[in-house]
């Protein structure tokens, strides 16, 4: 039989010319955790999976195996017929992973390829893709990143939007987190996505960056809601000048608003967080506060929040080296912003 299997180092070289990779772990496994792009063609969902999976431990690997074959046959023109389809929109080979290149994907491959697919088994599988994203943490070259840094409010994100639509590089680990990073970051967001999924976005993201190049990017804490950044991927976002921007009260109020439009419908799940912070707060200011939330008014409460809590909290953070931007009215304060970005990019980038 010919050799159907592919290294991650040609898969990935692969992937940038734009194969298809398909992730034949089932659902659950796929949803904690793929290569970046991947589709799910699970060879087994999860309740095969554990079928087959308790047969295996409880009577014997061929018992099991032959459980998998009647589950997966009648399947198998439906999984092709997926397969073909993404195909059309992809570049071929099919590259197909399993947990850690198993049977699931050596089987997989195999029916493609007899249906004239040209597909290849990841060696591996996914366990060495992982091992490939925590060697990138640990050894790799990082690209210059410039950091935007204000107090809470000043739209940070917002300007990284801006700035990425125009065509500037961008690092937003706020979106790939799906949390803003505070107290109250995760509400009227998507779940978090899992530890593993997490890093391998990053990871996606960084290596379209050259090394020489450079990225914009947003100061983070290194948990960003119950995710944490890689420590060198942290410690990167403390070596250049700060971006320093400044906005009043009233500014600040209006981008904390706009960003929870729903925040009507969120009332209830405010009350958790704010109730959280109340040994900061104090109990006679959190309950006014949540007398506040209680009647919506939501105004009050954002300018309170940021007077007694978040303004207090982040005083103490200013950077010592940073170009201050007023990012108000923002049709001078956007170009502002450029004009420094291209201030600190004139100069070396800054070693450790």
């Amino acid at each position: 039989m010919p050799d159907l299997t592919i290294s991650l180092e040609k898969a990935l070289a692969l992937r940038h010319k734009g194969a298809l990779f398909i992730d034949a772990r089932s659902p659950a496994e796929f949803a904690e955790a793929t290569l970046p792009g991947a589709i799910n063609i699970p060879l087994l969902d999860d309740v095969q999976r554990t079928e087959v999976g308790t047969l295996y431990a409880q009577v014997g690997k061929n018992d099991a195996k032959r459980r998998a074959v009647e589950l997966v046959a009648p399947l198998l023109p439906e999984k092709i017929a997926q397969a073909a389809e993404a195909l059309k929109s992809h570049q071929p080979p099919v590259v197909v992973f399993c947990w850690r290149g198993g049977m699931r994907s050596r089987a997989l491959t195999s029916f493609l390829d007899l249906a004239g697919i040209p597909a290849r088994q990841l060696v591996g599988g996914h366990k060495r893709f992982r091992a490939h994203v925590r060697d990138y943490f640990a050894t790799a070259p990082l690209p210059r990143l410039l950091v935007l840094r204000g107090m809470t409010g000043v739209g940070k994100t917002r300007l990284l939007h801006i700035l990425e639509k125009e065509g500037y590089p961008t690092l937003d680990l706020e979106g790939y987190a799906n949390h803003r990073g505070s107290a109250f970051g995760g509400l009227g967001l998507p779940p978090q996505p899992g530890q593993k999924m997490f890093e391998a976005l990053l990871w996606d993201r960084l290596q379209q960056i050259p090394d020489s190049g450079y990225a914009l990017s947003e100061g983070e804490s290194k948990h960003v809601g119950r995710l944490v950044l890689p420590q060198r991927l942290y410690d990167a976002l403390q070596i250049e000048t700060s971006l320093w921007i400044n906005a009043g009260l009233d500014y600040r109020t209006r981008i904390i608003l706009d960003d929870y439009p729903a925040r009507d419908h969120l009332r209830d799940a405010f009350t958790r967080p704010l109730k959280a912070i109340r040994a900061k707060l104090g109990g006679e200011e959190t309950d006014r506060l949540l007398g506040l939330l209680e009647n919506g008014a939501w105004q009050e409460l954002v300018r309170d929040l940021m007077v007694l809590y978040y303004d207090p909290l982040y005083r103490h953070t200013y950077p010592e080296r940073r170009i201050e931007i007023d990012i108000e009215p923002e049709e001078a304060g956007i170009p502002r912003l450029k004009e420094a970005i291209s201030q600190l990019l004139s100069t070396p980038r800054t070693t450790p």
